[in-house]
């Protein structure tokens, strides 16, 4: 699934995913929300002891299930279409750098000039991919003009000749084809370099956590310990949802992202040393 929205903060998360570790984004993320739930439940207890006795504990007991309840299930559906989102991104581009390395195959049925005018557009196509578009998605950017002169030399190399046999003919239509399959997964990999989550989506997400957070300092346990023990519990399985979030909202960022592997792979790696 590709979210489709307007930029939120441009570069923050990119900027986290890309120059942190994720066991850094863990004690970031995991570490501040547990610091957040530990002061503000010592916070509470000290300038409002009577929370500590559970004096509001059935009427904080009924709106913190529900909240967690409607919480949960916007998270689970979150994270769920995000995992999909990445899957489907890995998908596409080993789909494109098969379809690119069954064009290169296919070029073997033409004479030795017109193979190598495909293999020499076919080099600058995955290189252009690899070395210049793929660190421009790691950025959360797409800009296909850096692939615009490689992708129409790839035509200009088909539409330049003319196939004589019969098998060049048959060849020829399915190199045709196949390049339309190559542009349209080009086009689906730039659109999935700009996924993000809807700023709605990310309000829910971000901000329910926010609010949730604080219903838990409301619930009152005697023992200190316990309290403690409750509290922080929720602020780590809050941290690591929202870890999880960042992490997968962004398919060409961060340690959990889409390789370009697969243009690196099989007949394409005779275009690297």
């Amino acid at each position: 699934m590709t979210w489709v929205g307007a930029r939120r903060w441009p570069g923050v998360e990119i900027w986290l995913l890309n120059n942190l570790s994720t066991l850094a984004l863990f004690l970031l993320i995991c570490g501040g929300a547990v610091i957040v739930a530990v002061t503000g439940c010592l916070l509470v207890r000290r300038k409002v002891p009577v929370v500590a006795q559970g004096k509001y504990n059935d009427m904080i007991g009924v709106v913190l299930g529900m909240y967690a309840a409607i919480y949960g299930i916007i998270l689970a559906f979150v994270v769920v279409a995000e995992w999909e989102g990445l899957g489907e991104a890995q998908t596409n581009v080993a789909a494109e750098a098969s379809q690119t390395a069954e064009v290169l195959r296919e070029a073997d049925a033409f004479p030795p000039g017109q193979r190598r005018e495909v293999t020499e557009a076919m080099d600058a196509y995955v290189h252009a991919v690899v070395d210049k578009q793929w660190p421009l998605m790691r950025e959360g950017r797409a800009d296909p003009n850096l692939t615009n002169p490689e992708i129409t030399a790839l035509y200009r190399a088909y539409q330049d000749y003319e196939p004589k046999t019969e098998v060049e003919k048959t060849y020829y239509s399915q190199s045709v084809a196949t390049l339309a399959d190559i542009a349209s997964a080009r086009r689906t990999r730039l659109s999935d370099a700009q996924q993000e989550l809807p700023v709605l989506l990310t309000v829910l997400v971000y901000g329910g956590a926010l609010v949730m957070l604080p219903l838990t300092f409301l619930y009152g346990i005697e023992g200190l310990r316990a309290q403690l023990t409750f509290v922080t519990s929720v602020a780590a399985l809050i941290g690591v949802s929202l870890l999880l979030v960042l992490t997968l909202d962004h398919p060409f960022s961060g340690a959990v992202s889409v390789s370009p592997a697969p243009f690196r792979e099989g007949v394409l790696a005779q275009f690297w040393p």
